[in-house]
């Protein structure tokens, strides 16, 4: 299948002086022992557990991950390994991602069970967000990778990403504790994160990181494209005219960058820097390929297409990750023409989403008072990183605003791009909140009816003769019967202090519902006899 280029992506990381220290805050070390290097993803599946972190859950990581394939056409994948071999964890999962051909709608998880590091990688035209991500990631895979519940990790992520790109919250994570070191003895229990962002000279704020692929459609041919070629000649003259096209291309990226490190500096290039060696270093590839298509050893047609077939995506791939940082450079550039409005723009945005934050507090402090802690945890983080988030952008503004009274639009551009990326997320979290409030509320004004729903069917199943011949449907509406009155005694109980509106509502209804299959069982055998009956008179 063909694959996506995939450059990194950076939420706030145009933020000046930014350095990522992924889990130094924490104390932890990575050490070389038995380290684990960009690996081959196993073939069946899309779990690769090198550790046996899964154990005997694997089958529910493989329902969740099918069905967000099913429901949403995301293959998600997830790797489990020691640690990353001293990488960030970003960068291992890109380098994994890229190494295994994940494609557009592709999404990598990958976690170090003994490191206690994560990573994402993904396509930037997969249809999940950078920032969605980090919503999943801060209120379902965190909260799973704390209690080391490591198959609750990619359930939750699975979950999370189906709900985001649906535009629903993010779903609960059932939490099952396991073992805090799979890969080896350890009793290790710090904390979980993706990344910090330490700034020199001002505050640090909580950031997530993730890598990203990003492809140019005009550029971009895929499988169909080159299915779509008849003739070895007309692939042949492709392939030539790709290599040569992206040749070119490297050599102007190569003069690009030194005009980029220029304006921006070598910390705002640094994505640009990794894209065109992994351009140049695809390009070699292909050049390779061509080299041995060309030699005095002759290859059958089905293997001509397949070498030929490989020089596209290959100089696809390279031609993607360039385009993808020059659109990033662009906007920078654009931002150092426009400075001083965008500077209005972002400061007018910042307070708009600063105006927000006293009504989203207040209604997260009643749902915490009114519900249980489950149904607040998908938001329960939110308020403080709401709070980073807007601080970090403040910062990054009231630092743009001096280097433009200094003269210096260029560090301004890269400051107010990273209070862009910033104030993006905070919108996305006081959402969050908004759509959790809405959610509970509504699941707490329906489970009366619900319940009552329940008595009703209750009653029937117990007034309900057993029919001659039907045993086998009346006890298993008795037994479906006592299930479904346990959860309706439960739940009223839960219901008399604070309580998960939505964890009640899910129990309910399919309590009810299983009830509601037996009494139907039992109803059409009843008719079945009263026919038969009619017959023999």
């Amino acid at each position: 299948m063909a694959r996506a280029a995939r450059v990194r992506v950076v939420v706030c990381r145009f933020a000046a002086l930014a350095l990522l220290l992924l889990g130094a805050s924490a104390g932890w070390s990575v050490g070389a022992v038995q380290a684990d290097a960009p690996i081959q993803l196993d073939r069946v599946g899309q779990i690769t557990d090198k550790v046996n972190a899964l154990g005997n859950r694997r089958d529910e990581v493989t329902a969740a991950l099918a069905q967000l394939d099913a429901q949403r056409g995301i293959q998600l994948f997830v790797a489990y390994v020691r640690d990353f071999s001293g990488k960030a964890p970003g960068n291992w999962a890109n380098e994994t991602a890229t190494r295994n051909g994940l494609g557009l709608h592709d999404v990598l998880l990958a976690i170090a069970t003994h490191a206690r590091q994560y990573g994402y990688s993904t396509d930037t035209d997969s249809g999940v967000t950078p920032s969605q991500l980090a919503l999943v990631a801060s209120s379902a895979v965190e909260p799973a990778l704390r209690q080391n519940d490591w198959a609750g990790a990619a359930i939750g992520a699975a979950d999370g990403i189906g709900a985001v790109v649906a535009g629903l919250p993010v779903p609960t994570v059932d939490v099952t504790p396991g073992h805090p070191d799979p890969a080896a003895s350890s009793s290790d229990t710090a904390g979980w994160i993706a990344g910090s962002v330490v700034v020199v000279g001002a505050i640090a704020a909580a950031g997530f990181y993730t890598y990203s692929r990003s492809r140019r459609q005009t550029r971009s041919r895929g499988p169909a494209g080159v299915a779509s070629i008849k003739s070895i000649k007309e692939l042949d003259a492709s392939a030539k005219h790709a290599l040569v096209a992206t040749d070119d291309a490297v050599r102007t990226s190569e003069e690009e960058l030194g005009f980029a490190s220029a304006e921006f500096g070598d910390e705002a290039a640094a994505p640009f820097t990794d894209a065109l060696a992994e351009a140049k270093a695809d390009l070699m590839a292909a050049f390779r390929v061509r080299q041995a298509l060309d030699d005095d050893i002759p290859e059958d047609e089905p293997t001509q297409r397949r070498m030929l077939a490989e020089i596209i995506e290959r100089c696809d791939r390279a031609n993607a990750r360039l385009d993808a940082e020059a659109k990033a450079f662009d906007r920078l550039r654009d931002l150092v023409e426009h400075a001083p409005t965008a500077l209005t723009s972002a400061a007018q945005a910042a307070g708009a989403q600063e105006a927000r934050v006293a009504a989203a507090t207040a209604l997260f402090e009643r749902l915490r008072n009114a519900y249980a802690d489950s149904a607040t945890a998908p938001v329960a983080g939110h308020p403080q990183q709401i709070a980073d988030r807007l601080a970090f952008a403040g910062d990054s503004l009231d630092a743009a605003r001096v280097a433009l009274d200094g003269g210096d639009p260029r560090r301004a551009a890269v400051l107010i791009r990273g209070a862009e990326a910033c104030l993006e997320q905070a919108g996305l979290l006081l959402d969050a909140i908004d759509r959790r409030s809405a959610e509970l509320d509504a699941a707490a004004a329906k489970l009366p009816a619900a319940l009552t729903e329940m008595d009703s069917d209750l009653a029937d199943a117990q007034g309900l003769s057993a029919p001659r011949g039907a045993a086998a449907a009346s006890a298993d509406l008795a037994g479906r019967a006592a299930r479904a009155q346990q959860v309706l005694d439960t739940v009223r109980r839960e219901m008399s202090g604070r309580y998960d509106p939505l964890d009640a509502l899910r129990r309910a209804e399919e309590a009810d519902a299983l009830l509601d299959e037996a009494l139907n069982a039992v109803r059409e055998q009843e008719q079945n006899d009263r026919r038969a009956r009619s017959l023999l008179k």
